[in-house]
């Protein structure tokens, strides 16, 4: 694929709209198919993805290209909350600039290791994370979607706190 411009950088409040499309992508492409009707529909009524980004935005990193939000990281401590990229952007590498700018400011902060949730179904999320250094952990029922999901926690060691 041609070189385009991508650019890595703190939210803006009028990212936030596109932040919010990001989330619908992804839940629609990643987690709809494997939850429950109810749990989808619940997710969708509540608006959860769109309160998530009202109330965390301002937190959150955002990846550009061609001037567009494609994607978004958000962590609290040293745990990664959020790492989403919009279907038509992945494979450019979004996914691994936004967990490195995470993962560098988590180890500016002193902490010495990462770490984060997917699922035991998103194998393309598993495989990314262990090639980039992570290792699981863990293992345990998803409780957020009530669809009889199995969580797995990765953890990466930073090596240093800072």
């Amino acid at each position: 694929m041609d070189m385009r411009n991508i650019l890595v950088r703190p939210a803006k409040t009028e990212d936030f709209a596109a932040v919010k499309q990001v989330l619908a992508d992804t839940f629609e492409s990643t987690w709809r198919p494997e939850i429950t009707e109810a749990a989808a529909e619940r997710y969708l009524s509540s608006d959860v993805g769109g309160r998530y980004v009202d109330e965390n935005g301002p937190a959150f990193w955002v990846a550009e290209v061609d001037g567009q939000v494609a994607g978004m990281v958000h962590w609290s401590g040293d745990f990664i909350e959020a790492l989403h990229v919009s279907g038509r952007f992945q494979r450019l590498g979004l996914g691994r600039l936004l967990l490195a700018r995470a993962e560098q400011e988590i180890g500016k902060a002193g902490l010495p290791k990462v770490r984060l949730e997917t699922d035991t179904f998103n194998q393309q999320s598993q495989a990314f994370y262990r090639a980039l250094g992570y290792v699981e952990t863990a293992n345990y029922p998803d409780e957020e979607w009530d669809s009889g999901l199995t969580t797995v926690l990765f953890v990466k060691s930073l090596g240093r706190g800072g």
